[in-house]
């Protein structure tokens, strides 16, 4: 899914990409974390390439929260109805803002099936060695309370566990990015070439993207793999994490008509929202069945919208 944002002055500002509707056959048992190969040695200093996106991104954080973007207070003032909540849930949940062809992903929204995980997400957080210490201890800190959030609101196992892992986070910076290949075929080897270009070659425009992949067409994801660029000043990254763990879980789309959410184009807001939340409590109820049909869902998703908003409107 890509992400535009509303900054038309600054041209081309990032976006987010979430793929989460791809469906491959074969995908070979879990994978191992593998390291990143030919990328700089710890603590060295960046390469001017890395320096030129830490200045960018700081530049796009900075016009993003002059227009009064990146709200992190969730937004408690807006009011949310139960039909709102339930047409967000369809737009966001049972559409996909992507086709895959053979040459790669293609802006096209498509209605789809409801899609999530059924096992365990196991997640395997990884930084590049160029990645300080202390902000490797502080992500990951932030990203390990942000799961457990995950984990409640779902009510489906989901914790950091780089045993057996089957969703794969990498915070890298654009040298260490583009040096990703062997890894990601080997996470993802029903990724097309053009599909691991999106990341290797993933242009600057791009924020961070994700890729959430079932086996077959039973809409059970089995794998996710999503990379965050480490250039990225605290809030941007962090906001990055929040977006790509969560629309991982089965949340692919967008909608303009989304707020307060973070499945809006505008970038309104940086964090998850309580909105959200109640998206992912009807994505994660058992009255829903992975692979369900728009139209199959529509019912329930009326009524599990009334039940969470307490109203009819």
């Amino acid at each position: 899914m890509l992400k535009s944002l509303p900054i038309k002055a600054l041209a081309a500002l990032a976006t987010c990409l979430v793929v989460a509707g791809c469906d491959l056959v074969g995908l070979n048992g879990p994978a191992s974390v593998a390291a990143i190969p030919n990328t700089p040695a710890p603590n060295a200093a960046p390469t001017a390439k890395s320096a030129a996106a830490m200045a960018y991104y700081a530049q796009i954080q900075q016009a993003l929260l002059g227009q009064g973007m990146l709200r992190t207070d969730g937004g408690s003032e807006i009011p949310v109805t139960d039909r709102m909540l339930a047409d967000n849930f369809m737009r966001i949940a049972l559409h996909d803002e992507y086709r895959r062809s053979s040459g790669g992903f293609v802006r096209e929204e498509i209605e789809s099936r409801l899609r999530r995980w059924e096992t365990p997400v196991r997640i395997a957080l990884q930084f590049g060695p160029s990645v300080p210490a202390d902000r490797q201890a502080t992500d990951r800190a932030r990203i390990a309370s942000f799961v457990a959030r995950l984990a409640r609101v779902t009510g489906h196992p989901i914790a950091l566990d780089d045993r057996n892992p089957n969703f794969f986070i990498q915070v890298v910076s654009e040298d260490e990015r583009e040096a990703l290949g062997p890894m990601i075929h080997a996470i993802l080897p029903g990724l097309s070439p053009g599909d691991v270009a999106g990341v290797t070659q993933m242009p600057r425009s791009t924020y961070c993207l994700v890729y959430a992949l079932s086996e077959g067409t039973t809409g059970a994801y089995s794998r996710a793999f999503a990379v965050i660029r480490s250039e990225h000043p605290d809030l941007l990254r962090l906001s990055c994490l929040h977006e790509e763990l969560t629309q991982g879980l089965g949340l692919p789309n967008d909608s303009p008509r989304a707020r307060p959410s973070i499945f809006n184009d505008d970038e309104e807001f940086a964090f998850l929202t309580d909105h959200d939340e109640m998206l992912l409590r009807m994505l994660y109820s058992r009255e829903l069945r992975t692979g369900m049909t728009p139209t199959e869902a529509r019912p329930i998703v009326d009524a599990l919208a009334r039940r969470l908003t307490g109203g009819d409107s």
